[in-house]
């Protein structure tokens, strides 16, 4: 496929209602190609770094993690949620040169804000970083690391607030390769300063530095792709103008709303400061579930929520009820058998993927523990993406609001007290506990307001789709229970170097055979049908 400019108007070219497939199949192509480039620089900062034994890896995450809430506030989460049904409203009611100029004022209104809170939260970081890891403790060599690295990875959040607003025009636009692509440019960069460190400390500061090379790389992209489609999308100094105004109303309450899972996990990472290793084991198990929650549920929801505007906006209630069936029954027929591996086997996956270098064993069963409970709650955070957009398209951000604070409440009451009695994977349970909470909500939100109530076929669809799920779960708890017997021919073959030893083979041989079984499962069940998948790939090709 490749990035045309669009029409004229977009009345006189509606998008075909096939393209929901389409879309999210290009959106999920090349999140699988960033997904796997991010496996291997999380490799390379869990090799170079650890967890437990050095304070790099927790003062790394810690880097991360900080602007990247702040990046799902005022980025992703609000602006997103504000901006693209507004957008793509002023596409079809004003025309291009309108819808424009309101994308130019709210994205210089969004830099503007973004970078104020970046020089606040550099110049306020020593304090700050008691509030997000106190567990560091005040002065010690990792508060110190923390403080530095964080310090470097903010303007990270500018950057990435460009990225994501320029991000809404060209979803707006029906064009999702750039946005898609670009956080391939992060794990790149993210590699090119890390792998070339000896010490962890080293990896950590100059893996900071790349953050912000990428940061800038990316923004630089979206500029070049948005000014390629057509859109004139001009700099310009902030201007309160009544459409940004209402923007800005709108995406107050859409921050937390959109951002409920991020904040969770913030108050988790919170916590878990408090125990050597916690934040990065948390980050760990945090890298793994994101492989499906960022294929499956951020790429159909990006995909939804134009298409689910332009329903909306033209009052076709089929088309929002088809859009929302089908969103359903195509993330759960992802996201279920990735939920299942996550639960069945993460001890395996865990060591498999990451015990080496400074990774020790000891950080692999604590990783695999909280992993086990992040893959319960795999589901609800990919139904987050998807029920939060049925709200969003029709400009309601307040209801998901409150839904968000009272899952975020849940979380931090369940985390306080797993916490205290499990430990860091008490965390991760209460954060799933809080995702499903939140998911309960929505659903019964939108039911209650008449918006959206799966039909008996969806329905059916999905109790079929959680079968094959399970069928394939089982397989892969046995090789989990008869590990040791799958690796003991691999090694006996020779394979025990550090690259690819017997667990890594095995691993990879699990994981092929479990994507051999899937299919066959899903169409035995009825999950989904082989007639259906021909008819959907027909409709991406036009």
């Amino acid at each position: 496929m490749t990035d045309t400019a669009p029409p004229a108007s977009a009345q006189e070219t509606p998008p075909k209602k096939g393209g929901l497939f389409r879309s999210s199949v290009i959106y999920s192509g090349l999140t699988l190609v960033s997904r796997f480039m991010g496996f291997f620089r999380d490799l390379a900062v869990s090799y170079r770094m650890g967890a437990s034994a050095t304070p790099a890896a927790d003062a790394y995450n810690t880097a991360l993690a900080f602007p990247n809430l702040f990046r799902r506030f005022f980025a992703e989460g609000a602006f997103a949620a504000a901006f693209v049904p507004a957008y793509a409203k002023s596409l079809q009611r004003d025309g291009e040169e309108k819808a424009d100029i309101l994308a130019a004022d709210a994205m210089a209104t969004l830099a503007a804000s973004t970078i104020i809170i970046t020089v606040i939260c550099q110049l306020a970081m020593p304090w700050l970083m008691m509030l997000i890891s106190p567990g560091f403790g005040w002065g010690t060599d990792k508060y110190k690391l923390a403080v530095l690295l964080t310090q470097i990875t903010m303007p990270y959040l500018p950057c990435m607030a460009i990225v994501a607003h320029l991000s809404g025009v060209l979803n707006a636009r029906d064009h999702f390769i750039l946005s898609a692509g670009a956080p391939i440019l992060l794990n790149i960069a993210t590699l090119i300063f890390i792998l070339p460190q000896t010490t962890a400390v080293g990896a950590a500061q100059w893996g900071s530095v790349g953050v912000i090379v990428a940061g800038v790389a990316q923004a630089a992209l979206l500029v070049w792709g948005v000014n390629k489609s057509g859109a004139k999308v001009h700099w310009r100094l902030p201007r309160l103008t009544p459409e940004v105004r209402e923007l800005i109303g709108k995406a107050i309450p859409g921050a937390l709303a959109a951002s409920a899972t991020q904040v969770n996990i913030f108050i988790s990472s919170n916590l878990a400061s408090h125990v050597p290793g916690g934040r990065t084991w948390l980050a760990t198990a945090d890298r793994l579930y994101q492989l499906p929650l960022g294929l499956v549920g951020v790429a159909i929801g990006v995909a939804l929520l134009p298409r689910l505007s332009r329903a909306v906006q033209s009052g076709d209630g089929d088309d929002a009820q088809t859009a929302m069936d089908q969103a359903m029954t195509l993330a759960m027929a992802f996201t279920l058998p990735a939920a299942a591996a996550l639960v069945a086997m993460p001890g395996f996956l865990s060591d498999g993927l990451y015990t080496r270098g400074q990774f020790t064993a000891y950080d692999a069963s604590q990783t695999a523990a909280a992993l086990f409970f992040y893959g319960l709650g795999t589901p609800a955070f990919v139904l987050q993406q998807l029920y939060s957009r049925a709200f969003f398209a029709r400009g309601d951000t307040k209801s998901p609001m409150r839904f968000a604070l009272i899952s975020v409440a849940v979380n931090i009451a369940l985390g306080f007290l797993f916490f205290r009695l499990f430990g860091v994977k008490g965390i991760a349970a209460a954060t799933a506990v809080a995702s499903w909470i939140n998911v309960a909500q929505m659903a019964f939100g939108l039911w209650r307001q008449g918006h959206y109530n799966p039909t008996l076929e969806t329905w059916s669809r999905l109790a079929r789709i959680l079968l094959a799920s399970l069928g394939m779960g089982l397989l892969l708890a046995a090789a989990a229970h008869w590990r040791e017997a799958i690796e003991a021919p691999l090694r006996a073959m020779g394979l025990t170097g550090h690259a690819l030893g017997a667990k890594e083979a095995a691993l990879a041989l699990t994981c092929l055979a479990a994507l051999a079984v899937y299919p066959p499962l899903l169409f035995l069940f009825g999950g989904v049908k082989p007639s259906e998948v021909k008819a959907a790939l027909r409709r991406g090709k036009a």
